[in-house]
C-alpha cells in the first residue's frame, strides 16, 4: 500500500511488523492503477432495494479508553539539569545549522534550543509508538484542514516540566527564554476556531494518555501574514518554513500514492478499476505531541505532495521548454502551498478539492496499512472499527467516507456490506456551522471529473438513503415524502431513481367540458388543430360566445398546468433542473456515512438536532450528541501567563488545576480576600507593561498601562 516504505512509526524506519504488499500488476495496492487491487472470488449480488442502515456503536467506543505506557518510557529526562542542557544547546549551536562558533544569536539560540528539546521528545516519541504497536490498541485519528499549533519551544518544554531549567541554561549562555522563544515563527497550518479546537485537542488527548494522532497538511504559504498599513490589510505570503521547521522529520521513506481524473472501468473479475489520470505521492512530516506530566507523545502527521523524480520531463528542459519539464511537479506540489485557496474560479474550486481529497486519501492509506501491521496474521476486517476511529474536523475531510469504501471495496476485496457496515461504525463528524449556506456543497460535474469512482459511491450512498427516507415515512403522505426527499438527499438537483420517481406521478385531471377540451388542445398542442376544426358547427358557435377575457384564462391555465406537469406526469422535483447546478451535500454525507454527530457547544448541538439536520436526527436520534469546546489550561493560562498561574497555584494549594480544571472553583472561597486581589492586580499589570512595550516597539505608540486594553487579534478573512 505505501511506495518507499519500511514502516509507518513516527521515526523507527526499519521496525515494519509486515513486508510491503503488492498487487499483480506491479503498482502499489492502493495506487489505483492498472493491474492494482485484489482479486478475490466475492461477487457482487443485486440488491433490489438497499436502505442506509444505523446501528449502536457503543461498544466499538467503549472497547478502549486511556492506556498507561509509563512502565515502557524510561525516565531520563527529568534528570536533565541546566548544565548540561546548556552545554546541549552550545553544541547544536556550533554543530547544526546555523552554526556559530563565536557568538549564538537569538535566532541561533532558537533553533538549537528547539534541537535540544525534539531529541529529548524523540525518547518518548518512540516509546510511545512502540507501545501501541505491541498491544495493538484502539487509535483515534483526527483529521482537520486545519491545525493552529502556535509556537512549539515553551509549549514542549512546559509539558516536559523542563521550563526552569530550560530558562537557566539558556540565561547561562547570556540569553532570556522569552526572548529565545519570541523567534519562532507561528506555524501556518491553521486560521481559527476550528485549527485551535484540533491543536487542543491533540495536547489533552496525550496528556489523558489517549492513543490518538493527527492528520492535516503541511501548507508551505499558510493562509496568508497580515501586515497592517495606515489604510487597510496586506496580505502576503507567510514564510515560516524559509529558516527550516526544528519540529519535524520528513518521512521520505514512506509515501502514498493519490489519484486524480481517470476513469472507471469494470474487469473481468466483475470489479470497478480506476485507472488513468493524474497521479501524485503523499509524503509525511512528524510533528510531535507531547502530553503534560506524562511520557505519552503523540504524532501530528502532516502531509506534503510531489512527484517521482522521474516525472521531471528532462527532454522538454534541454529542449528549452523548462515550463513543461517541470509541469508535473508544479501541479503537485501546488495542492500544498495554501490553506483556503481562492475559489471563485473553477481552478481555484478543483484544487480546494484536490486538497480535501489528498488528506483524506494519504491519511487512509496509512491507517489502513497500520491496522492491517499490527493485525498481523490475524487480520479480520471486522475488526476495524474496534481498532480505528475516525474523527473528521468539519466537513472538509467528508471524502473518508467514499475513500474508505473504495479502498475496502476495490483493494481490500470487501462486499458492499461489508465495507458500509465497517465505514459508518469507523467515522465520525464535528459541526462547526449552523448556517445552510456555509455548509459544504461541491460541484457534482466536478467531483465527477476529478474523483470518478467516488462519485459512483457517493450514488449508491444516496440510492440507498433514498430507501431509507421511503422505508421510514413510507408512500402515503407524498408532500410529506417529497420534502424529506429534498432535504436530507445527499446529492441535489440530481434525478431520483426510476423505482422512486414513478411514486410522484401525479393524478389525471378530470374530463372537462368539449369548450375546455377544445381549448386545451388548442393549446398543448398543435397537431391536434385539423382535428378540432372537424367539430360540429354548434361546437364552434359555442366556443366563440366565451368572452376574450375567459379565453384568455382558460389558456393561461392550461399552459400553467402543461409546464408543471412533465411529459410522463411525474412530478417536476423527480428531474434535475438544467438552469441549477449539480451538487453534493457533504455535510449529509457526514451525518448519514458516520455512527456520531457533534455540535460544540450545547446550544450549537440542540439547534444541530432541532434545525440543521431535525430529519435526520428524527431518523437515528442516537448518533447525535455535544462535545463542548474547551481550551487546554496549559497552553492558555500555565505557559502563558506564568505569573497568574503562580498565584493560582498558590491560593489553591497545587498546581492539580492545570489538569483539572474543576479545581478552579476553590478560589470562590477567597473571592473577598484582599491579598489575592492585590497580587491578581499586580500580575495584570506586569502583563500590561508587555503589552504596552509591545506596541511601543510596533508602532512607536506610547500607551497608558493604566488603560482599559480592548485587543483583537485576527486576520480579516472571508471565512471570519
Amino acid at each position: 500500500m505505501a511506495t518507499n516504505a519500511s514502516a509507518s512509526p513516527p521515526l523507527q524506519l526499519a521496525t515494519a511488523s509486515r513486508p510491503l504488499t503488492f498487487a499483480a500488476g506491479g503498482g502499489a495496492l492502493l495506487a489505483g492503477g492498472s493491474g492494482g487491487g485484489v482479486a478475490t472470488g466475492r461477487g457482487r449480488g443485486r440488491a433490489q432495494r438497499r436502505v442506509v442502515s444505523a446501528r449502536s456503536v457503543a461498544s466499538d467506543r467503549d472497547v478502549q479508553g486511556a492506556v498507561s505506557p509509563e512502565e515502557g518510557i524510561p525516565s531520563v529526562l527529568n534528570s536533565m539539569d541546566s548544565s548540561a542542557i546548556a552545554s546541549n544547546i552550545k553544541h547544536y549551536a556550533e554543530f547544526k545549522p546555523f552554526f556559530a562558533p563565536e557568538q549564538i544569536s537569538p535566532l541561533n539560540a532558537y533553533y538549537a534550543t528547539a534541537k535540544s528539546v525534539f531529541d529529548a521528545l524523540l525518547i518518548n516519541w518512540n516509546a510511545t509508538y512502540n507501545y501501541y504497536d505491541k498491544m495493538n490498541v484502539k487509535q483515534a485519528y483526527y483529521l482537520s484542514m486545519e491545525f493552529l499549533q502556535g509556537r512549539a519551544l515553551t509549549n514542549a518544554i512546559g509539558n516536559l516540566e523542563l521550563t526552569g531549567e530550560y530558562a537557566e541554561a539558556l540565561k547561562q549562555l547570556g540569553h532570556n527564554l522569552e526572548d529565545v522563544a519570541s523567534q519562532e515563527p507561528d506555524a501556518a497550518l491553521g486560521n481559527g476556531g476550528l485549527g485551535r479546537l484540533a491543536s487542543c485537542f491533540l495536547d489533552s488527548l496525550a496528556t489523558l494518555n489517549y492513543p490518538a494522532w493527527g492528520y492535516g497538511l503541511r501548507y508551505k504559504y499558510g493562509l496568508f501574514k497580515q501586515l497592517i498599513t495606515k489604510n487597510c490589510q496586506e496580505e502576503i505570503a507567510e514564510n515560516w518554513l524559509e529558516m527550516g521547521y526544528p519540529w519535524e522529520i520528513v518521512r521520505n521513506d514512506l509515501s502514498y500514492p493519490v489519484k486524480f481524473y481517470g476513469k472507471v472501468v469494470e474487469g473481468t473479475d466483475g470489479r470497478r478499476h480506476w485507472i488513468g489520470g493524474e497521479n501524485i505521492k503523499a509524503v509525511p512530516h512528524d510533528v510531535p505531541i507531547p502530553g503534560y506530566k506524562t511520557r505519552v507523545t503523540n504524532n501530528l502527521r502532516l502531509w506534503s505532495t510531489t512527484v517521482p523524480a522521474q516525472d521531471f520531463d528532462l527532454g522538454a528542459f534541454n529542449a528549452g521548454d523548462h515550463t513543461k519539464a517541470y509541469e508535473a511537479h508544479l501541479n503537485a506540489e501546488k495542492i500544498c502551498h495554501v490553506l483556503y485557496p481562492g475559489d471563485e474560479s473553477p481552478e481555484g474550486k478543483v484544487l480546494r478539492l484536490k486538497q480535501q481529497y489528498t488528506l483524506c486519501s494519504a491519511s487512509l492509506q496509512d491507517i489502513v496499512y497500520r491496522f492491517e501491521g499490527r493485525a498481523g496474521d490475524s487480520l479480520n476486517w471486522e475488526d476495524f472499527p474496534s481498532k480505528v476511529a475516525v474523527q473528521m474536523n468539519d466537513t472538509h475531510p467528508t471524502l473518508c467516507i467514499p475513500e474508505l469504501m473504495r479502498i475496502l471495496i476495490d483493494f481490500k476485496g470487501l462486499s458492499w456490506d461489508e465495507a458500509w457496515r465497517i465505514t459508518e461504525r469507523t467515522v465520525a463528524y464535528t459541526n462547526h456551522t449552523v448556517l445552510p449556506e456555509a455548509l459544504e456543497k461541491w460541484s457534482l460535474d466536478i467531483m465527477q471529473k476529478l474523483l470518478p469512482r467516488h462519485v459512483e459511491i457517493i450514488e449508491k450512498i444516496d440510492e440507498e438513503l433514498i430507501n431509507s427516507i421511503v422505508s421510514k415515512y413510507g408512500t402515503a403522505d407524498t408532500a410529506l415524502l417529497k420534502n424529506k426527499l429534498k432535504e436530507m438527499r445527499i446529492l441535489d438537483n440530481v434525478d431520483l431513481p426510476a423505482s422512486i420517481a414513478q411514486l410522484f406521478v401525479k393524478p389525471k385531471a378530470k374530463n372537462k367540458s368539449p369548450t375546455k377540451s377544445k381549448k386545451k388542445l388548442l393549446v398543448k398542442s398543435l397537431e391536434t388543430i385539423a382535428d378540432v376544426e372537424e367539430k360540429t358547427k354548434l361546437e364552434e358557435e359555442e366556443a366563440e360566445v366565451l368572452s376574450e377575457t375567459e379565453e384568455e384564462k382558460i389558456e393561461s391555465e392550461e399552459v400553467e398546468a402543461g409546464e408543471e406537469d412533465s411529459e410522463d406526469g411525474l412530478d417536476p422535483f423527480v428531474k434535475s433542473d438544467p438552469k441549477l447546478p449539480r451538487v453534493v451535500r457533504m455535510a449529509n454525507l457526514c451525518v448519514v456515512g458516520g455512527h456520531s454527530v457533534n455540535g460544540v457547544a450545547e446550544i450549537h448541538s440542540e439547534i444541530v438536532k432541532q434545525d440543521v439536520f431535525s430529519s435526520f436526527y428524527e431518523m437515528w436520534p442516537t448518533k447525535f450528541q455535544n462535545k463542548t469546546n474547551g481550551v487546554t489550561p496549559r497552553r492558555w493560562i500555565r505557559f502563558c501567563n506564568p505569573e497568574l498561574s503562580t498565584i493560582i497555584s498558590k491560593w489553591i494549594g497545587s498546581d492539580d488545576w492545570v489538569l483539572n480544571t474543576d479545581k478552579l472553583a476553590e478560589l470562590k472561597k477567597f473571592a473577598d480576600n484582599e491579598d489575592l486581589h492585590s497580587e491578581w492586580r499586580a500580575a495584570k499589570l506586569a502583563n500590561k507593561m508587555k503589552v504596552v512595550s509591545l506596541i511601543r516597539d510596533k508602532t512607536g505608540y506610547i500607551v497608558s498601562p493604566d488603560a482599559m486594553f480592548d485587543v483583537q487579534v485576527k486576520r480579516i478573512h472571508e471565512y471570519k
